[in-house]
C-alpha cells in the first residue's frame, strides 16, 4: 500500500512559476512509477508528466514543465514554468509499480487527495 501527499499547489498570476510535491509512504518508492495528472471542472483527467526509467511529457505541457523524483526522500516533484490560465486545475500524484510509466489514468493503483493550481490572466 502506498500512501500519496501532494502539497505546493495555489493562486499565481500568468508567467509564473510553481513547484508541486508528492510525498509517498512505503520503502520501495524506488520501484514505482509515478506520474502527474490534472483534472479541470467539467474535464477528463488529464495526463501530464511521468516518470520511471523513462520519463514522459503531456503535450501541452512539454518545454514548460519538469517532473523529478528523489528516491531517497519518497519524494516526486512537478516544477511548472510559464504558466497559463489553460494550466487551473486539480493536480493529482499516482503511482504504479512497474518501472515504466504508464501515461493513462487507469494504470495508475494509488492516487493522492490533489492540490488546486489557480493561475490568473
Amino acid at each position: 500500500q502506498v500512501q500519496l501527499v501532494e502539497s505546493g499547489g495555489g493562486l499565481v498570476q500568468a508567467g509564473d512559476s510553481l513547484r508541486l510535491s508528492c510525498a509517498a509512504s512505503g520503502r520501495t518508492f524506488s520501484s514505482y512509477a509515478m506520474g502527474w495528472f490534472r483534472q479541470a471542472p467539467g474535464k477528463e483527467r488529464e495526463f501530464v508528466a511521468a516518470i520511471g526509467d523513462f520519463i514522459y511529457y503531456g503535450d501541452s505541457v512539454k518545454g514548460r514543465f519538469l517532473i523529478s523524483r528523489d528516491n531517497a526522500k519518497n519524494t516526486v516533484s512537478l516544477r511548472m514554468n510559464s504558466l497559463k490560465p489553460d494550466d487551473t486545475a486539480v493536480y493529482y500524484c499516482a503511482a504504479r509499480e512497474s518501472r515504466w510509466p504508464p501515461l493513462t489514468p487507469d494504470k495508475y493503483d494509488y492516487w493522492g487527495q490533489g492540490t488546486q493550481v489557480t493561475v490568473s490572466s
